[in-house]
């Protein structure tokens, strides 16, 4: 597998240093248009880690944001990993003891939606030891200060709903290093708000790579490849997330996704316009049935014109609905079957755990602690 990378314009290798700084997004707009070259023409040069944690049901932004473009990569030939990221999930108390029932439907959301395990790995995280003991020698790359300015996990604690988090939740960026290195991925999809995950995880790879030494690196430095499809609000007007009772569900029925979009934040109003910077709650329920039709939002905002909040609304349930009824109906069928829920897992995990005990080994070795 051949890996490709950006340059960036520092390079550390001590964990006192800083970060590097991340790439413009202009330039990583740029490369993602030469790296959806790349994939067209040799898709076998390219080795994807995606995934998520299990906190929640997975909603439409997930579907148009990330889920679609998996399905997408899988179908181009790229091999694939996705992560069901159990772990993570213990640095949020409130589902933790809803664990089993969260990966579950996390699993009958990636096969309804086209993942197919024949084609792409899924596994668990905690059934990997070996990917986890790759967080060691990671965290020593990496100042606490380091962690302490990525902004995700600043957005996380933000919307935590708790008094104090724990040191796990700092982690959480390397934890995904870890998630990403251990099958040695070249190509991570991400969109705008992951684009620090992935720098810290190419600064872990680059450190790693120059303390020990090699003259061959272990790991690649991966690039991002950047969603192309726009962020949808959540109902109440912020960003939509599964932690936030403000999306709807892939699972959700036709009338649980009816009475979700009722209650979707707009204006007052009536003429319906496609304008995200003025009326942005409003215009994601126009991209929304656009998205869900392949149509033109302006288009969509024509067709309701004085119809009003009511009409818009109308129209995205209609569309929504219409676009998510066959993955309801194959999720309703893998949801029959445990037992082959139960074995998809297993070999996942058992692909996933080979793969990470020859990566393990290799960070031995180069580190000199192979001692038998």
């Amino acid at each position: 597998m051949t890996t490709t990378t950006v340059t960036t314009t520092v390079t550390a290798t001590a964990p006192a240093g800083p970060v590097a700084p991340a790439v413009p997004l202009a330039a990583e707009q740029q490369r993602t248009a030469e790296l959806e070259e790349l994939i067209r023409r040799q898709p076998g040069r390219f080795r994807v880690l995606t995934g998520d944690r299990p906190t929640g049901r997975l909603h439409l932004g997930h579907y148009f944001g990330t889920l679609l473009n998996r399905v997408r990569l899988q179908e181009l030939g790229v091999e694939t990993f996705v992560v069901i990221a159990d772990y993570q999930v213990i640095t949020d108390r409130d589902v933790a003891d809803r664990l089993g029932e969260h990966v579950e439907n996390l699993l009958l959301d990636y096969l309804a939606v086209g993942i197919d395990p024949a084609r792409s790995t899924v596994f668990t995280h905690s059934a990997i030891p070996a990917l986890n003991q790759l967080l060691l020698p990671f965290l020593s790359l990496v100042s606490v200060a380091e962690l302490g300015r990525n902004p995700t996990v600043k957005d996380e604690i933000a919307h935590s709903r708790q008094s104090s988090v724990s040191g796990l939740m700092y982690t959480y960026p390397v934890h995904q290093a870890a998630d990403i290195l251990f099958c040695k991925a070249n190509l991570v999809p991400v969109g705008q708000d992951q684009l620090p995950h992935v720098e810290v995880t190419r600064t872990i790879a680059r450190r790693f790579n120059d303390r020990y030494g090699t003259t061959t690196p272990v790991f690649p430095e991966p690039d991002a490849l950047l969603s192309a499809a726009p962020s949808l609000l959540g109902t109440d007007g912020g960003k939509m997330s599964k932690s936030r009772a403000n999306s709807v569900a892939l699972s959700a029925t036709a009338d649980e996704t009816a009475r979700l979009i009722r209650g979707a934040r707009t204006d007052v109003e009536r003429h319906i316009t496609y304008d995200p910077v003025g009326r942005p709650e409003v215009a994601s329920l126009v991209l929304l049935a656009a998205l869900c039709r392949e149509a033109d939002p302006h288009a969509i905002a024509a067709e309701i014109g004085d119809g009003g909040a009511a009409a818009l609304k109308r129209v995205v349930t209609e569309a929504v609905n219409e676009r998510l009824a066959p993955v309801r109906a194959r999720r309703a069928a893998f949801a029959q079957d445990k037992g082959e829920l139960r074995r998809i897992l297993r070999e996942g995990n058992e692909r996933a755990g080979a793969v990470a005990e020859v990566t393990l080994q290799e960070v031995r070795a180069v580190m000199g602690a192979v001692y038998v």
